[in-house]
């Protein structure tokens, strides 16, 4: 069983999945996250312009240059936070 990931985690996990483009049911596929729950977080995603939809069929969401500056600072808090070995 899968231990319960952090919101952060799983915001770092859209962004890698986001990097080339991908659309929706990949994304839910490869998260292993249910559609509901990966709506709310494109949307969140979107809105703070770490994310863009590409109009289409399907839609494809690709990460920005500003969500893939994110997601490196956010690994690199992870990687920090291991170390500290709470």
């Amino acid at each position: 069983m899968r231990a319960r990931r952090s919101k952060d985690q799983i915001i770092v996990e859209i962004l890698n999945i986001c990097e080339k483009g991908e659309n929706l049911t990949s994304i839910v596929y490869q998260s292993s996250i249910s559609f509901a729950s990966i709506k709310a977080y494109l949307a969140v995603l979107m809105k703070n312009d770490l994310l863009i939809c590409q109009d289409g069929s399907p839609q494809i969401y690709k990460t920005t240059p500003k969500g893939l500056a994110m997601r490196d600072r956010l690994e690199g808090l992870h990687k920090l936070m291991e170390g500290l070995k709470i």
